[in-house]
């Protein structure tokens, strides 16, 4: 194992991500961060399995080469369709002293914590709910819950566009809320199955049922992961911590910078990279 150590890695195909990074900074704001998004390529959930295993690879090996020994994959597409196949066939052989972890099965273990009737909705885009990565994360920690899952294709451009705080996006966040709700009106936990989402999380509790748990994943993967460094000291050791977070993009790096900065609420500056 290498024992220099270097920043804590952070990989989204995007810009939703960064909603990961801000939860995890606000629990561990000791701690330096190199944040990697895939912007050219995105979005990566209407990929198929082999595209995203592939691009995620690249992105991981490349937050490598610049020193992380530890890398979060901040994106549920990534963790849904890459996450496995990297820890078992990629860090074994090249990388043993490496570790990738995703966001789908902390915000899962969460979820058994909170959530009374059991059962539970997921909103996410098409791509996570296709791949059904947390029916299957659900049925292997908790086989009792019953989990709907809904798809909501609009509410990424929404964000995207800069439309999320506009009444037009009412009827969309209130369309996809009705479904999930009506398919099963027993749900008690309403878990944001994408990175983007919080943005939207002031209409989503106005239109959520009194009393339904919204669950975003940026605080919750900040805990896990506060929790995976106190029982994995050997990694901590190789994380440097100057409270420092650079970025990095595939895409321009003032086109990045002006929408990182929405999601960050701070201006953010960029550099380029190919991947």
């Amino acid at each position: 194992m290498e024992h220099t150590a270097g920043k804590i890695g952070i990989f989204d195909s995007g810009y939703g991500g960064l909603t990961i990074l801000n939860g995890i900074r606000r629990q561990l704001p000791q701690y330096d961060y190199l944040y990697l998004g895939d912007n050219a390529r995105a979005p990566y959930g209407t990929r198929s399995f082999d595209i995203v295993f592939d691009f995620t690879r690249q992105a991981v090996e490349e937050l490598f080469r610049h020193g992380c020994h530890l890398v979060i994959l901040a994106c549920n597409t990534a963790s849904a369709k890459a996450l496995r196949s990297i820890q078992q066939q990629v860090l074994p052989d090249r990388y043993p002293g490496r570790r990738v972890l995703g966001v789908i099965r902390p915000t899962v273990e969460a979820v058994g914590e909170i959530s009374r009737t059991r059962h539970i909705g997921l909103l996410a885009t098409p791509g996570t709910v296709r791949s059904h990565s947390y029916r299957m994360e659900i049925e292997k920690l908790y086989p009792e819950m019953r989990i709907t899952e809904t798809a909501c294709p609009m509410w990424v451009p929404l964000i995207e566009t800069g439309e999320a705080g506009n009444d037009g996006a009412d009827y969309f966040v209130k369309k996809y809320i009705d479904t999930v709700m009506e398919a099963d009106p027993e749900i008690d936990t309403l878990v944001l199955g994408c990175t983007h989402y919080p943005l939207l999380l002031p209409k989503i509790r106005k239109f959520a049922p009194e009393g339904v748990n919204i669950i975003a994943q940026g605080e919750i993967v900040g805990t896990s992961l506060a929790d995976y460094m106190r029982r994995h000291p050997e990694i901590d050791v190789l994380c440097t911590k100057g409270g420092d977070t650079r970025y990095l993009t595939t895409e321009n790096a003032e086109i990045f910078d002006s929408l990182a900065s929405v999601f960050m609420h701070d201006k953010i500056r960029s550099s380029r990279i190919s991947l």
